[in-house]
């Protein structure tokens, strides 16, 4: 992996990877040139016992802009410069220009319930320069070295004391929310661990310390010797759906063996999980041939400086279609009473996904 740090014009950073070596005398752009404003702060909500963020400066940002106005893509014209360079290189990473978190704010306004300054990061990860690229669509050597920016990126932002965890995870679709149609992920650090990996955690520190194995490495060796929901399976890597799916397409990507964060990785596992990324992403995309929106997380262990052997890396992608042309909604059940209700049994949507033949690299379809 290549890489190359610079600096804005508003004085945020910007970091190019590459699996090339990158030219030097690259000058990065930004569509504004006044440093970054924003103060988010954080109050506790008494009845769930968590933070919600307050980033009101968000209602701004950029949306659904025309493709000659897009910018994630490379800067053409100096005069309307955009967030990344020409040059060759494959993957850039800068601060989000409009953050929910800041490790910069400062001075949270006073309230009846306690509040604190939002001391986190929000980057946005390009993962590619083609704006009509997708995951899928990417070679596995890119999808390797984006898992090794993952990587990067959590050891400078893990490295930051006011940092606890560290989520890469990609919006994609409209039905997700997305304003930006170019393809791209964000990585948000917070300064405690958010409550989904929190209660994560719990489980699996309960699971470890009780059993001196990984609660979802013994549910992996459990759906392979199941055999009915497996997407993509080599030695090193799998994609399921799995048994306790909560949305009809879910679909996790893991390590065969536990892996804490993608700072740990070996160069075959990374491979795997870049196999297992492109096979799920095509078959998404194969299932009614066309883009196919979901979110995907990443989740892996805090950046607390404290081992975590009960920790194992994995994705969970959670698409928003129940059938072709339904949503799945989350209305008084999911939202009101956090149970959800599937629509449909994870053996039957498996087998939607094994049944779309995709091509992973010359010679090779699954």
């Amino acid at each position: 992996m290549y890489s190359q740090e610079l600096l804005k014009p508003d004085g945020r950073p910007l970091t190019l990877y590459s699996r090339y070596p990158i030219a030097e005398g690259i000058q990065a752009p930004s569509p504004g040139n006044e440093p970054i404003q924003a103060n988010p702060h954080l109050r506790w909500h008494p009845l769930r016992g968590e933070w919600i963020a307050y980033a009101s400066h968000r209602q701004g940002r950029t949306f659904m802009p025309p493709p000659e106005y897009n910018p994630l893509a490379p800067t053409i014209d100096p005069k309307f410069p955009t967030e990344l360079p020409q040059g060759q290189y494959d993957i850039a990473v800068f601060d989000n220009r409009f953050p929910s978190m800041a490790l910069a704010a400062h001075e949270p306004p006073s309230s009846i319930v306690e509040t604190l300054p939002a001391n986190g990061a929000c980057e946005v990860v390009v993962f590619t320069q083609d704006p009509e690229a997708s995951l899928g669509s990417l070679e596995i050597s890119h999808l390797d070295l984006l898992l090794q920016v993952w990587g990067d990126r959590t050891r400078v932002l893990g490295g930051n004391s006011q940092i606890q965890y560290v989520l890469p995870f990609e919006n994609r679709g409209v039905e997700m929310g997305v304003t930006l149609l170019h393809p791209h992920g964000q990585i948000y650090s917070y300064p405690f661990v958010p409550p989904v990996p929190a209660r994560m955690q719990e489980r699996q520190q309960a699971y470890y310390q009780e059993n001196q194995r990984g609660l979802l490495q013994d549910l992996i060796q459990k759906e392979i010797e199941d055999n009915q929901r497996i997407i993509y399976l080599d030695e090193e890597a799998i994609a399921f759906v799995p048994v306790c799916a909560r949305y009809p397409y879910e679909v996790w990507i893991a390590t065969i063996e536990p892996v804490a964060t993608f700072i740990d990785l070996t160069a075959e596992q990374r491979r795997g999980l870049a196999k297992a990324l492109k096979t799920v992403t095509l078959k998404y995309d194969g299932l009614w041939k066309r883009p196919f929106p979901y979110l995907m997380a990443w989740f892996q262990a805090p950046t607390d400086g404290q081992p975590h052997p009960e920790a194992h890396l994995h994705a969970e992608f959670y698409p928003p279609y129940r059938t072709q042309e339904r949503l799945k909604y989350l209305a008084g059940t999911e939202l009101a009473a956090g149970m959800f209700a599937n629509d449909a049994l994870p053996e039957e949507k498996a087998k939607d996904l094994q049944a779309v033949s995709v091509i992973l690299e010359a010679g090779v379809r699954v």
